[in-house]
């Protein structure tokens, strides 16, 4: 069980390594009397951090409304409709009283302050989004939840720097939410309710220690018999309970695993022919094929990109 729990850090932590995501912030500051604040509409994943006061987290047509309190923080994967208020009715939040500067004494003498930190998250497009699928479209962590309580410093962290900031916030405090995020994704990962994909393979004490080999030899000849002989099962039982684990075919599994690692290798300026031997492909235009049909981008694209170091709209695809 040692065992399958180490197989399992590690390769969590490989796929949180590989996620690649910038973080910025949009605004920073505190509210006073009626306000609405959101980070919807605009196509893109956000977060809200709130620094202190309280405020309600309003999501039409989905749920009540959610009371915030001090060091909690909503991170939203997907463009959710939204928006959070100082008051439990929807209705009542009117963006009439605009964002002041962060001044936690001013807020301690002015009954109702709400200090935020609201910002976005981008995704490189494809993997990233075929691993974030299985997750809700959004999450709320709580200050006072026991199984997160390594964010409680970082929390501190941001509301320091942010306290600390001039007419310019620091850029600290992105990358700190970043950290946060990752501790969110953890967080998710354990969950029993992520239904598919990698995340229920790294829990799983039948498969964790393939995934493990899958990563670390891509480049193997890796048939379904002899994943299924890796883990000691017949041809049969391996494909039904892979598919009940997974909720994957093994084939698709491989395939987004390579491709997953092709991505990385283009990024660090190898060659399309030496990406292609090393995830296990011999010819390279079969190589280009499934790494197009997995992320939306050819190859060479891809690199060209990363080795510009500029987003390229042309690689955003609907196929992961």
């Amino acid at each position: 069980m040692l065992i399958v729990m180490l197989n399992n850090d590690r390769i969590i932590h490989w796929v949180l390594n590989s996620l690649e995501l910038e973080t910025t912030l949009f605004h920073i500051g505190q509210y006073c009397g009626s306000w609405r604040a959101s980070v919807a509409g605009r196509s893109r994943a956000g977060y809200h951090l709130v620094l202190h006061g309280e405020c309600w987290l309003h999501l039409p047509d989905r749920e009540p409304p959610l009371r915030l309190s001090p060091g909690d923080a909503v991170f939203f994967l997907r463009d959710v409709p939204h928006h959070l208020g100082p008051f439990e009715q929807a209705e009542a939040c009117r963006p009439e009283a605009a964002m002041q500067p962060l001044d936690r004494v001013l807020a301690g003498a002015q009954a109702g302050a709400t200090g935020l930190a609201c910002g976005f998250f981008d995704f490189r497009p494809g993997l990233a989004e075929a691993l974030l699928a299985p997750f809700p479209d959004y999450l709320v962590l709580r200050a006072d939840d026991p199984s997160v309580q390594g964010t409680r410093a970082l929390f501190d962290l941001i509301v320091n720097e942010a306290e600390q900031g001039g007419a310019e916030p620091s850029p600290l405090i992105a990358r700190l939410v970043e950290l946060l995020f990752f501790y969110m994704v953890r967080e998710l990962a354990a969950r029993e309710d992520v239904a598919r994909g990698l995340w229920p393979m790294l829990r799983s004490a039948e498969f964790s220690s393939l995934v493990l080999e899958l990563i670390r030899h891509p480049e193997q000849h890796w048939s379904i018999e002899s994943m299924a002989e890796r883990v000691h099962m017949s041809r049969a039982t391996f494909c039904k309970r892979f598919a009940t684990v997974c909720g994957e075919t093994p084939a698709a599994f491989l395939l987004l695993l390579r491709m997953k690692i092709a991505a990385r290798l283009l990024d660090d300026r190898r060659s399309v022919a030496q990406v292609a031997e090393q995830v296990g492909y011999a010819s390279e235009a079969a190589f280009a094929k499934a790494f197009r049909k997995t992320t939306g981008a050819w190859p060479g694209a891809w690199r060209r990109r990363a080795a510009d170091g500029v987003a390229n709209d042309s690689l955003i695809s609907d196929a992961a």
